[in-house]
């Protein structure tokens, strides 16, 4: 007797494992597509949706693949996946012309010293080539606090706030402008301070800034102090004084808090110059770790930004922030 039910089944059996394949290749899109849509992120669900641009960037993967094989329906939920993650992501490359605003130009730079281990006189060159108005720095010691007096900071920026500690709680804002309502604050989480005061910038309304710096999620059990640190954040305050926030936030904006956060009345700086994918953190210890964005500058959406760029400090993992703003005419 002749069959063909042999190829008959191998044909099916192929085609299954076609299919199984296919939705096995779309379910992660479609699973950090909710998570990051939802704001769902927990645990180690944390760190993981700061990748989340990477992931983006590789979800037409099985999309190609879906139609390659030919199935339709893994096609288009992977389509409409990859697309829910780019529009996440892609708005972060594409600048934002409002606000504008006719008062005084403002030079902001952030950076985290690693414990003070970063190169004071790269930070100092910055400062000066730059012509910076305002700085904050995290991670802010005894140690560089005086060296970065030696190298001429005390004469680019002599109006100062400083809490220096030894290891990483440290914080301080320096400013070319007369400053007020001076102190500093310790978060709950890691008991890092943030220094803060009140800018008397010439032809502008008083401008409070802040050093940010909340906890890092770096292991599970310390996401609740991430938590908390990031909902204890100053928010806007769209109807009264100008604020900014600049700081190493530990939260990209693919993260819920952070997102919260800005919503108050905020702008991310970097996110309104089309340079919101810049990588301000990694490698860490040498770790393949892909650069992520968490340090930011945090501006009333009042404030104008001109442009954003990042710079590398030795001895830091951390690069250094740059924000170029205009104030409104106070």
């Amino acid at each position: 007797m002749i069959t063909t039910r042999g190829p008959g089944r191998a044909g099916g059996r192929a085609a299954r494992s076609a299919t199984i394949a296919c939705w096995l290749a779309v379910a992660p899109v479609v699973a950090w597509a909710a998570l990051r849509l939802a704001g769902l992120e927990r645990g180690p669900l944390v760190q993981a949706v700061a990748f989340t641009p990477y992931v983006a960037a590789a979800a037409l993967a099985p999309v190609v693949l879906a139609l390659a094989l030919r199935r339709r329906a893994p096609a288009v939920v992977a389509a409409l996946a990859a697309l829910a993650l780019v529009a996440a992501v892609a708005p972060r490359v594409v600048r934002d012309d409002r606000p504008t605003a006719d008062g005084p130009a403002l030079r902001l730079l952030t950076a985290n010293l690693l414990k003070g281990g970063a190169d004071p006189a790269r930070l100092v060159e910055l400062v000066r080539a730059h012509r910076v108005d305002v700085l904050t720095v995290q991670e802010f010691t005894p140690e560089i606090a005086a060296e970065l007096d030696r190298l001429g900071l005390a004469t680019l920026l002599p109006y100062r706030v400083l809490n220096p500690e030894v290891g990483t709680t440290g914080s301080g804002l320096y400013a070319r402008h007369p400053l007020t309502g001076t102190g500093w604050r310790r978060n709950e989480g890691f008991q890092f301070t943030q220094a803060y005061g009140t800018v008397a910038v010439p032809g502008a309304p008083p401008l409070r800034v802040e050093s940010a710096h909340p906890a890092a999620p770096y292991a599970v059990d310390v996401v609740p102090d991430w938590w908390t640190d990031l909902r204890t954040q100053p928010p806007a305050t769209p109807r009264g004084g100008l604020s900014i926030l600049a700081g190493d936030f530990n939260a990209t904006l693919d993260h819920a808090p952070l997102r919260d956060l800005i919503d108050t009345g905020y702008v991310d700086a970097a996110d309104a110059a089309g340079a919101g994918l810049s990588g301000t953190w990694g490698p860490y210890d040498g770790d393949p770790i892909p650069p992520v964005t968490i340090d930011h500058v945090l501006v009333d959406r009042r404030i104008e930004v001109r442009a954003v760029s990042v710079h590398g400090v030795p001895g830091s993992d951390h690069r250094a922030v740059l924000a170029e703003l205009r104030l409104p005419a106070g």
